[in-house]
């Protein structure tokens, strides 16, 4: 399949930066961070998705370049913005093969906000409006490392709440907390894909494919990650109206009388539905099940819902008292919720339970838009500056320093503030630190070349990605 024109694939400003550039610039490096936002780290992943996909080997063709010659001349009705010369010096002299040298953190790797993740720099002099041409593709790793982020937020939040409330032993099901329902909710089978990789580094419940596929294509996952179970959904339940809901019920039992089995259960009553239909005429079927029955409620307030289902499930299936003091429906019985799910919403739902006397573990999640469409570039603000030059063979330390009125009428510095000269990523007394290379060389460099003059020189594989989030 036909690759997309790297030559349109940035923001059209960008065509007329190589006569902007100032004269005799031959050198532009340019770095990534996350400014700060909703999260105090970030999750760096997905730089090898869209160097394998768009930069690696043959960038673009002769018939690319053509093609986009014709297609700039109608975007900026002048001839004198787009230098097509610019582009087929690399095709004539490198065969299309990007004279650019990236520098990364390795994929997977916990950063804390304000740190370079990568760096990129034009290996050719003549190349020099290359490096910041590339940054409209290369800055869409913000999603992937946004998605595993918060989905990695999600799982510390779990886990203290399982340590806190769940049965000794129950940690081995936290893998499966959190389930991405995304697919249908983001704006293209692409953002299915990358976002959905990034949720797998954290959790295995998934019903987005696209997610394991890309972690088998891009990252030569050994097996599929995203594991899911039968599940129900409205069309099903409400084949043969309100008064046949119970039928329904029944018929979803005998189809899978083993196993784990979901069932949206809020089509007319969701209250009704556990105390009568599941708490008294399906009971005994579903304590003689191996297997568990999740029902899922699909609407009201999460919490108030979770409550009183809790509290008729308990009711009428019994429950133990775990060591900790906490409430645990039989293990034939759980309830997942997938209405209303975000990372507020966690918070408060969890908290609720713990209120209530119940256990986390009674409880998994379906998040669907909040996990893979409701975040931005601002979730944790990244952005990709220019730090160092070279113009008419001297090296000059680069940055912006803006200033901003606060609300009080106050003139102050602005968190936009960038880092100024060649950049490494170290380690002192085990914490990540952003320092020049100038004056620090006897310290190891965090950042390793991972792209270079066209060829990916570092490659890491899915399972490696998630050795290094778990260390």
């Amino acid at each position: 399949m036909k690759r997309e024109n790297l030559v349109l694939l940035a923001d059209a400003y960008k065509y007329a930066h190589h006569k902007l550039y100032y004269p005799g610039t031959t050198e532009i490096y340019s770095y990534l961070e996350s400014r700060g936002g909703m999260f105090d780290e970030t999750v760096f992943f997905g730089l090898q998705y869209f160097l394998k996909e768009y930069l690696a080997g043959e960038a673009f063709t002769q018939a690319d370049l053509d093609e986009a010659e014709g297609f700039l001349l109608q975007v900026f009705g002048r001839n004198d913005v787009f230098d097509k010369s610019k582009f087929q010096y690399i095709l004539d002299k490198y065969k299309g093969r990007l004279p650019v040298k990236i520098k990364a953190v390795a994929e997977g790797t916990r950063v804390p906000f304000g740190n370079v993740l990568m760096t990129i720099e034009n290996t050719d002099p003549e190349c020099y409006w290359l490096t910041n041409f590339l940054e409209t593709l290369l800055m869409q790793v913000w999603y992937p490392c946004t998605v595993a982020t918060l989905s990695n937020q999600v799982k510390k939040l779990v886990t203290g709440y399982y340590a806190e409330t769940a049965t000794d032993g129950a940690e081995a099901g936290i893998d499966f907390v959190l389930n991405d329902f995304g697919f249908r909710g983001v704006s293209s089978v692409e953002s299915a894909k990358i976002g959905g990789a990034a949720h797998l580094l954290n959790f295995n419940g998934s019903d987005n494919l696209a997610g394991s596929a890309m972690a088998i294509n891009y990252y030569d996952a050994q097996k599929v990650y995203g594991l899911s179970i039968p599940a129900t959904e409205h069309s099903i339940c409400t084949l043969l109206g309100k008064e046949g809901e119970l039928e329904v019920f029944k018929h979803v039992l005998k189809t899978f009388p083993t196993g784990i089995i979901a069932c949206v259960s809020d089509s007319y009553n969701i209250f009704r539905a556990c105390e009568e239909y599941w708490g008294e005429d399906l009971k005994e079927e579903i304590l003689k099940r191996d297997g568990t029955l999740v029902i899922r409620p699909d609407s009201g307030d999460p919490v108030m819902t979770l409550l009183a289902i809790f509290e008729i499930l308990f009711n009428k299936f019994g429950y133990i008292v775990n060591s900790k003091g906490y409430k645990v429906l039989p293990p034939q019985l759980r309830v997942i919720q997938g209405d209303g799910v975000n990372y507020e919403s966690i918070k408060i739902i969890y908290a609720a339970l713990k209120q209530a006397s119940i256990s986390a573990e009674n409880l998994v999640l379906g998040m669907g838009g909040a996990l893979l469409q409701k975040v931005d570039r601002d979730t944790q603000r990244f952005a990709l500056k220019c730090s160092s030059a070279v113009i008419n063979g001297i090296e000059v330390n680069v940055s912006k320093s803006p200033t901003e009125m606060n609300v009080n009428g106050d003139i102050t510095s602005s968190f936009k503030k960038s880092k100024s000269g060649r950049l490494k990523l170290v380690k002192i007394n085990g914490d990540f630190t952003t320092v020049t290379e100038a004056g620090n060389e006897n310290l190891a460099d965090e950042l390793h070349t991972v792209f270079e003059n066209g060829e990916i020189v570092k490659q890491l594989t899915f399972e490696e990605v998630k050795a290094n989030l778990n260390r």
